[in-house]
This record gives structure tokens, C-alpha cells and sequence, in this order.
């Protein structure tokens, strides 16, 4: 006899998942990576993604055993080692969301069993999160929420690959809608965090764009061909004019022959404003350009109290504007600002550097001299631009060390930073105190909801000016070459064969009907889904009974709303259950039928017993009876396969017709 160890009985191997599952998986993973790879992924990663998915989908195709575990751990290591010199860190949103793409293509080279499916599904779910780092609009939700239905929908296939895959997105999506009472308490009651949905690395505020605290020939023109939106302006009452609509933002005070830069200022000092006119409420909607800067139209008296006035009539935030913003603003665009203001700031606004455009300084020093008063040297120095017959267009010629010389005696083409640049400069050589103002003017009115845009290509540049006993006084040198773009906006000023944005284009009035549509709708997902804050919050709750929710009552309303819906929503699967099955409900119908009569059937009571009772109350239909329990207990009790959909769609039929006399 040998002794010896007894066998071991090896690991029994997983199941494969269905085919089904990983096809679900596959287009799951495609709708997942296509918004990130078109959008920031570097090309040759998105090149990567695309080239793994379609090797899988040939793999399915052709039946093809998946790849070797140590291949695909090779690949893993060399995309994350690129990853990892692209970015030059692993840590932070766009490497974060690089290695998950990697990772989410990888596994679905090694899927071998339906663990790896969940995996998978797993990965794409933060991916989908991911989308909303980088963008949280309605497309980008509608990407978001396609791409959970596919991932839903494999994990449905892995239970069963009976379904055709238009009931199983029916049921993927059904599963889907039973949530959306549970997003709707967690959407109320959630602690709303405030600031962007990431915010911790340096890479959490790149992209941002718009205007800057600096101005340079040709920094606001880049800006005159985007349609994005810089901000949305909800007026109380009838909104300002046009030539009233001065949106204004970084004051420019210092400047070194090129470049305007924001000078230092107290922010908790409120300008002097002598209130004149015509009051303007409204709510800014601002758009996040990473800059402490907010916009107000001209001259703002009152804000939020987030909200600081610098001395120059800047609003600035206490932080920068990292995400969406809204705040309430007064304005009042005929009031008079800075008739005290201090000699420090008069001073500043008259220094010009050495050496630079020595033609426009000597020309605004000789208009100086010769004009008796300040407003005279004004016009003077109006009078002196007019004269030159200077064009405003989009593409104006790059300019050397003097600026303002060679614009305004050389090439003679600029955009408004051109104008504003060369007026402030001849008037503060001409003795008057002038600054540089940048922001936005004009705004067009969407008709679908009221609500007033200002566009990136609305981005403007003018000067004020300090008179003795008049204040700050705003002059727009742009006028005197395009007047029309005050009042009519950039596409009307432009001379012809200059580029047009898309929208402005006269051909294209059908798309910017579309467009207004679009942007009313994205304006009320931002402002009842997006920017619902912790303020908006707090109120509803008050309007719901909770005078002072703190976190403890919010918690022990968010679980018993939970509990209430968990149970709610098992009692309806459970009655879906008890109907879903078509001969369970044919016969209920059957026994319904008699019970309306006075004959229910009692519970003990079998099919053909139940039958016999009823023939012996009417005997006229004692054959049918018998004939329906008959078939009933037949399709019930006997073999799974003796059931025909067939036969309990003419049961159904018999019981419907059935007539009691």
C-alpha cells in the first residue's frame, strides 16, 4: 500500500462572462473616453485609447484568446511612464484622469470572468465623474448619463444575455429612473461644498480664459472672434441702453511703454460716487477666469456683501473666480466718481515712462500748452485722433517698442486696447490724469428668457479721464474711428473682408435663433442645478419647516428619506414581481372576474376545485370553466417546457371573452 499526501483539488475556474457583457462593456468604455479624449487627453494618448478599443472589438469579432497578462502589464508601464513625463507628476486632475483612461482601455484586454467586468464598469464610473472636472454643462451631464446606462447594461448582462439590446436599455434605463428619487434628496440635502468640483493641485484652474489684469497691443483682440460667454446679467426692471452698457473691470493705471498693468489699490476703501440717475438692479452670472476681478456696469454703488470696492470703483471677490459666481449688483450709470480724489492717485495717472513714443508724448505736451482749460485739452486731444484717420479693425499689424507712435502715425490699424492706449497716453502728456479701463461693452438679449449676454467678443478697452470738478469721466477713443460699435456691437464696426465670428455672420440668423434656445436652456441648468448653493439650500429647507437645519437634522432627514424610498421602492418591485409573470396573470384575472360576482376564490382552494364550484353555479359556462382551469393547471404544473407563449395568449383571450350570465 503507498501513503501519501491526498490530492488537492484545484481551484475551479471562474465562468467566462457572456459576449454580450463584454460588448456592453466595450461601448461603455468608448462613450466614456470620447468626450476626454477629444477634449484635454494628449493626442497620442487619445491615438492610444482608440487603437486598444478597436484591437478589443476585433478580439470579439474574431474570437480571438485575450493577451498575455505580462503584455499587457508591459503596455500599463509604458503609458504610465509617458503619462508620467507628459505631465511631470502623477499627481493631480489630468494625469488622475490619464491613468484612469489607461487603465479602463488595459482591462479590457484581460478580462477573463465577470469580476474583471465590475472592475471595468468601476473604472468608467469615475471617468464619467471625471467629465466634471473639466466641464459641467448639459452635454457633458447627458455624456455622463449615457455612459451609466451602457455601464448599467453590463452589469444587467452579466445575469443574462436573453434580452435583444433594445430591452435591455429599456431595462438599464428603468433601473436608472428608480434612482432618480434618491438624486433628488441627495441633490436637496447634501452639504453643498462650495468652489470647483476639484480644487486641490495647480492643474485644477487651467483653461480658464477671458481678460486679464495686464493689457498689450493686441490682447483684447485675440478675444474678438470667441463666442464663449464672460457672463449673463438678469435686470429687475428695463435694462440700459446700449451706449449705457460699459461693463467695467481691471482699472489700468501703470504703464511701461508696452504693457498696462492694475496698479495697487485698498480694496476696503468705497469710491467716492455722487448718485445721479436712473438706478439699475441686477444679477451677474460671471463665468470663472481665475482673477479676483468681478464686472459691474458702470458705476456700481452697492453689492453682495462677498463683495469689495477698490478706490478706482474695481469689485473685486475675496477669492478668485474659481467657479461660476453670482452676485447682486446697484449701478447707477450717470453718476459722477472721484470729484475728491487723493493726489497720490492724480499723480499716478499722469506718469508716463522715459523714452517711450516720444512723437505722441511731444504732440499731447504741445496740446497742453496751447488749450486754456482742461475740457479744452480734451477735445484737443479728441480732435487730434479724429484727424488722423485711424481703422478699427480685428487684425491689426504687430508693433515694435513704441506702441502709440508707430499705431498712431504708422500703421494706423488697431482695435479698442490701440485706441484706449494711445489716447490715455497723449492726454496724461497733455497734464490731464487718465487710466486705462478694460471689461466688456454691449450684451445682446436672449428673447427666449430675457436674460442679457455679454460674449468674450464683446471684450473692450476705454479711458477715463479727471476733471476738476467733474470726477472720472469715461472717454471711448474706439468711437471716433467705429462709432457704430457702441450702439450696434462689433460685427457693425468692422470694415468689410475682416473675420466675423460665426454667430454675427448675417447668414447665419437661423443658427443664432437655435443658439438663443440652447443658451436659456443651459442658463436654467446652471441656475437652478449647478449653482444651486448653500444659500439656496439653506433657504428651501426653511420654506420646508426647518427654521435652522444644522448637520445633524440634515443627516436624520437624508436617511429617513432614504429608508422611505428604499421601502417604497421594494414594495413596487415586489408587486412588479407578482405581475410579471402573464399566466399568474391570466389567472388572476380569471379569479377576479368571479370574486366581482360573489365568488372569490378561497385560498386554499385549487384550480380544477375552484372550476368544479363555479360549474355547479353556472352551469351554462361549466365547459369553458373547466376548460380554462384545465389549461391553467396544465401550463402551471407541468414541465417548464410545455409552456407556450402561444397558449397563454389564447387563455388570455378565452378569459377575456368569457361572458357570465
Amino acid at each position: 500500500m503507498k501513503l501519501g499526501l491526498p490530492a488537492r483539488n484545484p481551484k475551479p475556474t471562474p465562468p467566462p462572462p457572456p459576449l454580450s457583457a463584454s460588448l456592453w462593456l466595450l461601448a461603455t468604455a468608448a462613450v466614456t473616453l470620447g468626450p476626454h479624449a477629444v477634449t484635454h487627453l494628449p493626442a497620442w494618448l487619445s491615438a492610444a485609447c482608440v487603437l486598444a478599443l478597436i484591437w478589443r472589438a476585433w478580439a470579439l469579432r474574431t474570437g480571438a484568446p485575450r493577451s498575455h497578462a505580462l503584455l499587457v502589464m508591459l503596455l500599463a508601464c509604458v503609458a504610465a511612464l509617458a503619462i508620467r513625463l507628459h505631465y511631470g507628476h502623477f499627481f493631480g486632475k489630468d494625469p488622475g484622469v490619464a491613468l484612469l483612461a489607461l487603465l479602463l482601455c488595459l482591462k479590457q484586454h484581460e478580462i477573463a470572468s465577470s469580476r474583471d467586468i465590475r472592475a471595468a464598469v468601476l473604472l468608467a464610473f469615475f471617468l464619467q465623474l471625471g467629465l466634471f472636472f473639466y466641464d459641467q454643462s448639459l452635454p457633458v451631464a447627458a455624456l455622463a448619463l449615457t455612459g451609466t446606462l451602457l455601464a448599467t447594461v453590463s452589469l444587467l448582462a452579466l445575469q443574462t444575455d436573453r434580452f435583444r439590446p433594445t430591452a435591455s436599455l429599456r431595462l438599464g434605463g428603468l433601473m436608472l429612473v428608480q434612482a432618480i428619487p434618491f438624486l433628488l434628496v441627495l441633490f436637496v440635502l447634501f452639504p453643498r461644498i462650495p468652489g470647483p468640483l476639484w480644487g486641490l493641485p495647480a492643474d485644477a484652474h487651467t483653461g480658464m480664459t477671458g481678460l486679464s489684469d495686464n493689457m498689450s497691443p493686441g490682447s483684447i483682440s485675440q478675444l474678438g472672434l470667441s463666442e464663449a460667454i464672460a457672463f449673463r446679467a438678469e435686470f429687475s426692471g428695463t435694462p440700459p441702453s446700449p451706449p449705457q452698457r460699459y461693463w467695467r473691470g481691471p482699472v489700468l493705471t501703470d504703464f511701461d511703454g508696452r504693457t498696462w498693468r492694475a496698479a495697487t489699490v485698498g480694496s476696503d476703501a468705497q469710491p467716492s460716487v455722487v448718485v445721479a440717475g436712473p438706478a439699475h438692479s441686477y444679477r451677474l452670472t460671471i463665468e470663472p477666469h481665475n482673477q479676483r476681478w468681478l464686472l459691474a456696469l458702470e458705476h456700481p454703488v452697492s453689492a453682495d456683501a462677498t463683495v469689495r470696492f477698490a478706490r478706482d470703483q474695481q469689485l473685486l471677490a475675496t477669492t478668485p473666480l474659481r467657479s461660476r459666481t453670482r452676485i447682486e449688483i446697484v449701478s447707477h450709470p450717470e453718476a459722477v466718481a472721484g470729484l475728491s480724489e487723493s493726489r497720490a492717485v492724480l499723480e499716478r495717472a499722469l506718469r508716463l515712462p522715459s523714452g517711450s513714443s516720444p512723437r505722441a508724448v511731444a504732440t499731447g505736451a504741445e496740446i497742453g500748452r496751447n488749450s486754456a482749460t482742461p475740457v479744452a485739452t480734451l477735445q484737443a486731444v479728441l480732435d487730434h485722433i479724429a484727424g488722423l484717420g485711424l481703422t478699427y479693425t480685428l487684425r491689426p499689424p504687430l508693433l515694435g517698442e513704441n506702441t502709440v507712435d508707430e499705431f498712431l502715425y504708422t500703421t494706423q490699424l488697431g482695435f479698442c486696447e490701440h485706441f484706449a492706449s494711445s489716447f490715455t497716453v497723449l492726454a496724461r502728456a497733455a497734464g490731464l490724469p487718465a487710466r486705462v479701463v478694460t471689461g466688456y461693452q454691449g450684451g445682446e438679449i436672449n428673447p427666449v428668457d430675457g436674460v442679457m449676454v455679454v460674449r468674450q467678443s464683446d471684450a473692450h478697452a476705454w479711458a477715463e479721464v479727471w476733471l476738476p470738478e467733474r470726477g472720472w469721466q469715461r472717454v471711448d477713443p474706439t468711437a471716433l474711428a467705429a462709432p457704430s460699435r457702441i450702439e450696434s456691437g462689433l460685427a457693425a464696426s468692422l470694415p468689410s473682408g475682416d473675420p466675423l465670428p460665426l454667430f454675427a455672420r448675417p447668414a447665419m440668423r437661423w443658427l443664432r435663433d437655435m443658439r438663443h434656445r440652447w443658451e436659456a436652456l443651459s442658463n436654467a441648468w446652471n441656475q437652478t442645478v449647478i449653482g444651486f448653493s448653500a444659500g439656496d439650500q439653506r433657504r428651501l429647507l426653511e420654506r420646508l419647516g426647518f427654521s435652522e437645519p444644522d448637520w445633524k437634522a440634515l443627516t436624520g432627514l437624508l436617511g429617513t428619506l432614504s429608508v422611505a424610498l428604499m421601502l417604497g421602492l421594494f414594495a413596487w418591485a415586489m408587486r412588479q414581481r407578482a405581475r410579471r409573470d402573464p399566466l399568474d396573470g391570466t389567472w388572476q384575472a380569471f379569479c377576479n372576474k368571479f370574486a366581482r360576482k360573489g365568488c372569490p376564490r378561497l385560498p386554499w382552494e385549487g384550480p380544477m376545485d375552484y372550476a368544479e364550484r363555479l360549474a355547479g353555479r353556472y352551469p351554462r359556462q361549466a365547459p369553458m370553466l373547466r376548460a380554462i382551469a384545465r389549461t391553467y393547471a396544465r401550463l402551471r404544473y407541468g414541465r417548464a417546457s410545455s409552456r407556450h407563449d402561444a397558449e397563454i395568449r389564447e387563455l388570455r383571450t378565452r378569459v377575456r371573452q368569457l361572458r357570465i350570465d
